[in-house]
């Protein structure tokens, strides 16, 4: 009644033969039916409630059902259901949420799971519940490399990727405006591959950027830096002598340079004090060239030996 009243998806009961899942919850977005799903586990009646905990309550895990939930190709819900009060509350199983135990009879798993009262079953959990049937953080963080295959790709080929930024540096939220471009070897032929919002409050851009793209070693773009240092030097280095109109280098670049690391990421000039321009350049690392041999793997048909026999 929650899942159809409330939430306004759906809701299918599994057969008992599927050990340890109670039933499916399947995402509706608008008319849409999106075949995202997630697994519950329901339990109801008082006992239930019988372990308190600051928040809420604790569950103890079954070792058979916690083996099975950590190899189940679903996110997992626990839901407890209260009877009285009409009222479910729920928590993912994921090793975040685990809490280990000493093994007793009481938990022969050794794990208990902390059920929030905050996390009700209705439609204030609407967009956590949809974030989880998108697939737990392992499956989605493979996803995101397989969505930046393409860049992969780009690289492998010849193209050069950059990763520009716009940081509004006097804003406390981190706000910032990044776009992904990709060049040719000659820095020539520019095209946008996309652009999106950034908000990094408290963190450093020299940080947050290169995370991003764990796939990839992040660099100054090499011509862009050298520009923007050759302009700083004569900014500072030279002179203007009136009487015969030249100017005259006080010192040279190298001297200009020493105690400078021209290599670390920064920004390369800004607007007025209030935007930092970024410009970097991506170059495949090793996590890259090994996500492009594994999904060269998985793209084929030779068939290999699992622990499961099958």
């Amino acid at each position: 009644m929650i899942v159809s009243a409330d939430l306004k998806w759906i809701f299918r009961e599994q057969p008992t033969d599927d050990y340890g899942i109670d039933a499916h919850l399947e995402v509706v977005d608008g008319e849409v039916v999106t075949g995202k799903l997630v697994g519950l586990q329901i339990k109801s009646g008082h006992s239930y409630f019988d372990h308190p905990a600051p928040g809420g309550w604790w569950y103890y895990l079954d070792a058979d059902d916690l083996d099975y939930w950590g190899r189940h190709s679903l996110p997992v819900l626990v839901v407890l259901y209260d009877t009285a009060s009409r009222v479910a509350y729920w928590q993912s199983v994921t090793k975040k949420n685990l809490v280990p135990t000493k093994p007793s009879s009481k938990n022969p798993g050794g794990h208990k799971l902390l059920i929030p009262t905050a996390q009700t079953l209705d439609v204030a959990a609407k967009c956590a519940l949809s974030e989880l049937a998108e697939g737990n953080a392992y499956e989605l963080r493979i996803r995101r490399l397989r969505l930046a295959l393409p860049w992969m790709h780009l690289l492998v080929q010849g193209r050069r990727i950059l990763l520009e930024a716009d940081e509004w540096v006097n804003k406390t939220s981190g706000r910032g405006d990044l776009a992904i471009i990709s060049v040719d070897d000659a820095n020539e032929d520019r095209q946008e591959l996309g652009t999106w919002g950034l908000l990094a409050k408290f963190q450093r851009y020299e940080d947050v950027l290169p995370q991003l793209v764990p796939w990839a070693d992040v660099v100054i773009h090499e011509e862009t830096y050298e520009d923007a240092d050759q302009e700083a030097f004569e900014s500072e280095a030279l002179r203007y002598d009136k009487e015969d109109g030249k100017h005259y280098e006080m010192f040279g670049f190298d001297y200009w340079a020493l105690g400078r690391d021209l290599e670390t990421l920064r920004p390369y000039s800004d607007s007025a004090g209030e935007v930092d321009h970024w410009r970097l350049e991506l170059k495949l690392n090793e996590l890259g060239r090994a996500f492009l041999l594994l999904d060269e793997f998985a793209e084929g048909e030779a068939p290999f030996l699992t622990p499961d026999g099958k």
